[in-house]
């Protein structure tokens, strides 16, 4: 019952953006691998390079598009259906640790947190990895480690990352022999091994074996080369480490009006005493529950700080919800007026999906990849319409969108000439080695805020281009001096753009 509630709920508000064509990943990775897995059954894809992540989201894709038709509408309403599993999950797990309410309370803030709610329709892994990860963590607060380590095996099916939590709880498992009073004996310090031998070994034999199989099909484990330097090889420096740290931490704690709940946590805390009830205080989350949540939270900051090319929300799903429960158990603890101030919360976060913050942030993390998807398809159609024959100079993954008609932008393929991205030693680079192309469709790669003050810093923009690939796109009309043309056509939407540029004589 609490499962169809959710879905029939976030379906509805997701109503708006189910037609829409394939976002950035999904237009670029997840779609075509789920995709080639459908027509060819294999989960190594052939129409792109595969980075070697576990196969369980794509094959649920190429299940609903193999029962009900391919179309985008299915592939959202298919994850969707994660979504809701992954929200009950939530509940699950909420309702254990503390009570109904903040169960309900709980819930709802996370299915209305931007990042959350953006992700829920996208054909994307980590919100499918972050959902059985609750659902594992509802069995470990049971103490019930087998069907624990099993949810979490299937978890890292769905996005290798997932390995973190149970990593992490096992390492606090064999802590505890040290941290706990009168833990140190033989019976207690054997039981606490085991299982933390379980939940290692149950979730590394399954990835192990997904990763024997793609070597054996592609010669290499860990994705192709390029991904592996990308993600790990070429993030591994300590200046790079101390950045990312600051920034994941800022995701955990502040992000997209979580600084809300999080600053009135504090203020709770500091400021109120616990509320009575009965013969005593209202219950805490109890504390060895608080610390294995804080301890899968601190995992996924650190590691993924250390690990992943691009420093995504999106990526601390599993961990922000945590922060999430333990906000609201605190909120319900202490606060007279819970409610409303939930409430409150709640608004903010609903405003999160349509307010764009003044700081840099991922299109995909509220309904700014919506604004992306308008204005490619009315440019794309604009493009197709009117040089049906063109080769068009563009990047990824706008270069994907006109060559790959099955992503929905346009009817027949069209021809590519790949550039990297549009800043401006990237465009002159095509005009010096005389790339042949007719028009340029040019797109703002980046969200793009007002300008602040410490956007002007140089060491700030050399430390960006240096460690996370920041560059800053020509507009179109310095773009099209560049390229020796003329703009054509130009939209705008919310800090994001994009343009066709027609060469001149052409």
């Amino acid at each position: 019952m609490v499962f169809a509630v959710i879905f029939v709920g976030i379906f509805l508000v997701h109503l708006p953006v189910l037609g829409l064509p394939y976002f950035w990943d999904e237009a670029g990775y997840y779609v075509p691998v789920a995709r080639d897995l459908l027509l060819t059954g294999s989960p190594i894809p052939h129409s792109t390079v595969s980075n070697a992540h576990p196969p369980l989201v794509m094959a649920w894709l190429a299940l609903w598009w193999k029962l009900f038709g391919y179309a985008p509408l299915v592939t959202r309403g298919a994850m969707l259906m994660i979504a809701a599993f992954s929200l009950l999950g939530v509940f699950r797990l909420a309702q254990r640790v503390a009570n109904f309410q903040v169960a309900i309370a709980a819930t709802l803030c996370t299915a209305v947190y931007p990042v959350f709610f953006a992700q829920s329709s996208l054909a994307l892994v980590d919100l499918a990895a972050a959902g059985l990860t609750f659902w594992a963590l509802a069995e470990y607060v049971e103490g019930r480690i087998f069907p624990a380590s099993a949810w979490f095996a299937v978890a890292t099916l769905a996005k290798e990352t997932a390995i973190i939590a149970p990593f992490a709880l096992a390492i606090w498992e064999v802590a505890g022999i040290f941290l706990e009073p009168g833990a140190s004996g033989r019976s207690v310090a054997r039981f606490k091994i085991r299982n933390a031998a379980t939940l290692v070994l149950m979730t590394v034999v399954p990835l192990a074996c997904w990763y024997a199989f793609h070597f054996s099909r592609t010669g290499y484990v860990f994705g192709n080369p390029e991904f592996f330097h990308y993600n790990v090889a070429g993030t591994m420096t300590p200046l790079r480490f101390i950045i990312a740290l600051i920034m994941r931490l800022w995701q955990v704690t502040g992000y997209l009006h979580l600084w809300l709940l999080t600053l009135g946590t504090l203020l709770a805390m500091w400021l109120l005493p616990p509320l009575r009830a009965g013969q005593g205080e209202r219950p805490r989350i109890a504390i060895p529950v608080q610390a294995a949540f804080y301890v899968v939270i601190a995992a996924y900051v650190l590691i993924m700080s250390l690990i992943g090319g691009a420093v995504l929300a999106r990526y601390m799903l599993p961990a922000v919800p945590l922060v999430i429960i333990l906000c609201v158990s605190t909120f319900w603890r202490r606060m007279k007026l819970w409610r409303p101030a939930i409430a409150l919360i709640v608004l903010a976060f609903v405003a999160g999906w349509f307010w764009n913050p003044q700081y840099g942030f991922a299109p995909e993390d509220n309904l700014a990849y919506r604004d992306y998807i308008v204005l490619h398809e009315e440019a794309e159609l604009f493009l197709e319409a009117r040089y049906p024959m063109a080769r068009v100079l563009t990047a990824w993954p706008a270069s994907d969108e006109i060559s790959r008609s099955w992503l929905g932008y346009v009817t027949r393929p069209m021809r590519v000439v790949p550039v990297e991205n549009f800043s401006s030693a990237e465009l002159a680079k095509a005009t010096q080695h005389s790339l042949s192309f007719d028009v340029a469709l040019v797109f703002s790669t980046k969200y793009e805020p007002r300008p602040a003050i410490w956007y002007e810093w140089s060491a700030w923009t050399d430390l960006k281009s240096r460690y996370f690939g920041f560059h800053r796109d020509l507009p179109p009309e310095a773009a099209g001096q560049v390229l020796a043309g003329r703009v054509a056509f130009s939209e705008r939407r919310q800090g994001q753009w994009i343009a066709v540029i027609e060469k001149d004589g052409d």
